[in-house]
């Protein structure tokens, strides 16, 4: 179960709007959705969690490029929407999930093969040779995996009254937390 919102910055506080997770497929969508919600291009904050498993943080100012900060990056790369943000962090393209399903050993039956013959230590064509199956292996790893603990910028709301060592140390209901610090509880709790 995730909860999202949005918290944008205005001349009179902060303003809390619900935000629908059905219409995000990727990360280009989130940063749209939450630059739409900035008032006079001021600063708007995306906040996501999973279950007291994960929280993440999204941070736009006007045109600047988006801030990301996630709690538990292993645990939120297992989430559709987590993975999003920690695919980013870690720098693994969308263009990485394309290469995945290209079918690169050059036979008719795809990818289930070479997936196969790699498994029990052998190559999916015999004359291959070694150097060859590491290049493959190398574009099946893609990028690095997520680490057990936070990732991203922790001082992404430093300025907003949200040190990055209470960031770095939330757990629990983290958003309230945040919103609390933020001088946003009440807004939030609307939404919530």
């Amino acid at each position: 179960m995730y909860f999202a919102a949005l918290l944008a910055r205005t001349e009179d506080g902060w303003e809390a709007s619900d935000m629908e997770l059905d219409d995000v497929e990727s990360l280009s969508d989130l940063i749209d959705l939450t630059r739409s919600a900035s008032v006079d291009d001021d600063t708007v904050v995306a906040l996501i969690e999973q279950e007291d498993t994960w929280f993440g943080v999204v941070r736009v100012d006007g045109e600047e490029d988006p801030r990301y900060f996630v709690s538990n990056a292993a645990a939120a790369s297992r989430s559709s929407y987590g993975s999003m943000l920690t695919d980013e962090l870690l720098g693994k393209d969308e263009e990485d999930d394309e290469l995945d399903e290209l079918d690169l050993d050059g036979t008719e039956d795809g990818e289930d093969e070479v997936i196969a013959s790699y498994s029990d230590g052998g190559s999916a064509d015999g004359d291959q040779e070694d150097e060859d199956e590491d290049d493959h292996d190398d574009v099946r790893a893609g990028a690095e995996p997520a680490p057990a603990g936070p990732l991203g910028d922790p001082r992404l709301l430093d300025d907003l009254g949200v040190s990055h060592k209470q960031l770095m140390t939330l757990d629990g209901d983290a958003l309230s937390e945040i919103a609390d610090s933020l001088g946003a509880t009440e807004v939030l709790e609307a939404v919530r």
